[in-house]
C-alpha cells in the first residue's frame, strides 16, 4: 500500500462519524447499506452523511454500487485489510509475534 493511501484513509478515519459509518459498514458487510439506512441508524442529517461517505470514498474505505434506483455503500474490507498489513508489516521486528506474558 503506497504511503499516501496509508495517510488518506488514516485521515479520513481520524474522524468521529465517519469512524462510526465505517464500523457500521462493517458490521452490515457484505452487503452494505443504504444511505437512508445509514442515516437513520446513525441520526445523521442526509448532507452531513453523504459529505462524510464522499471523504471515506476518496480515501478508498467505502464503495458505492448503484442497485436499481438505489446506491449501496459497502465497507472495502480489503483496503482495511491492506492498511492493517502495512502499520503491521515490521511487528516483531520481523521476528513472529508471541503474545507478551503478563507483568
Amino acid at each position: 500500500m503506497e504511503t499516501k493511501n496509508v495517510l488518506d484513509a488514516l485521515s479520513a478515519l481520524a474522524q468521529e462519524t465517519r469512524l462510526e459509518i465505517f464500523r457500521t459498514l462493517v458490521r452490515h458487510a457484505p452487503s452494505g447499506q443504504k444511505p437512508g439506512e445509514l442515516s437513520e441508524a446513525l441520526s445523521l442529517a442526509p448532507a452531513t452523511l453523504s459529505f462524510h461517505l464522499k471523504e471515506l470514498s476518496h480515501a478508498g474505505l467505502v464503495d458505492v454500487e448503484q442497485q436499481g434506483r438505489c446506491l449501496i455503500y459497502t465497507a472495502n474490507l480489503a483496503a482495511m485489510t491492506g492498511l492493517v498489513g502495512y502499520l503491521t508489516e515490521n511487528c516483531c521486528g520481523g521476528n513472529n509475534c508471541t503474545p507478551q506474558s503478563p507483568c
